[in-house]
C-alpha cells in the first residue's frame, strides 16, 4: 500500500554501543541529504565528549547534528523532553527540504518516540523520600526485588542498581496501585504524520563486539577520558546520582576519583558495564517486531544501509 502523502517517513538507525553507529551516520551524512538527530541520553551534555563517542567539533560544525551539546551536565533530561526536542528538529529539517536521520542507542527515547509517552503521575517528593530512605537502609537491589514482585515486566528492563529508574517505577506503583509497565503499554504515538522506520545496525558476532568495546574504551582513556571526568568531578556541583554522571564509563571513573576503587579496577568495571549495556540494547531490539536487521560486520553493510535509505527517501 502506498504511503499517504501526508505521512513523512523518518529513518532511525539503532544499535548497541560500540557497533559503529556514529561512523555509519557520518558516512551517510556525507552522501545523502540528511541531517543527524542524536538519540543518545549522554551526547546531549556539553563537556561529555570522549566518553560518549561524540564526533569532534570540526565534524559537528561541518555536518549538522541535532540534540548534541544542548545541556549542562547538571541539568536533567527526560524521554518526554527528548520527544519534544526530536519532533522540533524533525520539523525544522523537513522545512529546509532535507531528511532527518535519527541515530543512537538510548532505547527508552526510541520507544517514547515511536510508541508515545504514557500519562503518568507527577513526581512526588514525599514518596521519593521514603524510597530513598529504604534504599539507604536496604540497598537498591532489595528495592529491585520489590519491583520484581509488583511489576516483573519493568523489573526485567531495569538493572538492580539503577536507583533512578527503580525509584520512578516504585513511585508510580505506590501512587497509583498500577505497574509502570501498564502505563507504558497504554501509550500512543504523539503524532500520526510521521512514520518511523528503524534499521537495526547490529553485529551478529557478539564476541567481536565485546572486543571492540574493550578496544574503544582503552582508546577513550588514551584520548583523555579520565581528565574529562576529573574536570566534571572538580566542578563540585555534580554527584554520583546526577543523571549525567550515571552514564557508563563516567560512573566507574567517578568512583575512582572518589577513592573508592583503583584505576585499573574502574577501567575493567567500565568495560564490563559497557558490555552489559550493549547486551541490554540488543535484548530490547530483539523484542521489537518491525526492525530491519543488518549485520554491522558484513561486507558492504554500510552500502546496504545507504541503499535502503535511498529507497526510503524516494518513497
Amino acid at each position: 500500500m502506498a504511503e499517504s502523502s501526508s505521512v513523512r517517513i523518518v529513518p532511525i538507525i539503532l544499535g548497541p554501543t560500540g557497533a559503529g553507529k556514529t561512523d555509519l551516520a557520518l558516512r551517510l551524512a556525507e552522501r545523502l541529504p540528511v541531517e543527524i538527530v542524536s538519540v543518545d541520553s549522554a551526547m546531549v551534555y556539553r563537556g561529555m565528549d570522549i566518553g560518549t563517542g561524540k564526533p569532534d567539533r570540526a565534524v559537528l560544525d561541518r555536518l549538522t547534528h541535532h540534540l548534541v551539546d544542548i545541556l549542562d551536565p547538571g541539568e536533567p533530561y527526560s524521554a518526554g523532553q527528548f520527544v519534544r526536542d526530536a519532533y522540533a528538529a524533525i520539523d525544522a529539517i523537513h522545512a529546509r527540504g532535507r531528511i532527518p536521520l535519527l541515530v543512537g542507542g538510548t532505547m527508552l527515547y526510541v520507544r517514547a518516540l515511536r510508541r508515545g509517552i504514557a500519562e503518568m503521575p507527577e513526581k512526588n517528593a514525599d514518596v521519593r523520600r521514603v524510597i530513598d530512605d529504604e534504599a539507604a537502609q536496604h540497598g537498591w537491589p532489595a528495592l529491585h526485588a520489590e519491583l520484581q514482585r509488583v511489576d516483573p515486566i519493568a523489573a526485567a528492563r531495569i538493572q538492580p542498581r539503577d536507583g533512578q529508574r527503580i525509584q520512578r517505577a516504585l513511585e508510580v506503583f505506590r501512587l497509583t496501585g498500577s505497574p509502570i509497565s501498564v502505563f507504558h503499554q497504554a501509550a500512543r504515538p504523539i503524532r500520526t504524520d510521521v512514520r518511523f522506520t528503524a534499521i537495526a545496525w547490529s553485529p551478529q558476532d557478539r564476541q567481536r563486539l565485546y572486543e571492540a568495546i574493550e578496544k574503544r574504551f582503552y582508546a577513550m582513556m588514551k584520548a583523555g577520558l579520565l581528565e574529562e571526568v576529573r574536570r566534571l568531578f572538580a566542578r563540585g556541583d555534580l554527584h554520583e546520582q546526577t543523571p549525567s554522571m550515571r552514564a557508563v564509563g563516567y560512573r566507574q571513573l567517578w568512583e575512582h576519583l572518589q577513592g573508592r576503587t583503583a584505576l585499573d579496577s574502574a577501567i575493567e568495571r567500565a568495560i564490563v558495564a559497557t558490555r552489559h549495556l550493549a547486551r541490554r540494547q540488543l535484548i530490547w531490539m530483539r523484542a521489537e517486531d518491525d526492525l530491519e536487521w543488518i549485520d554491522a560486520y558484513e561486507p558492504f553493510a554500510a552500502q546496504r544501509v545507504e541503499e535502503r535509505l535511498t529507497a526510503l527517501l524516494s518513497m
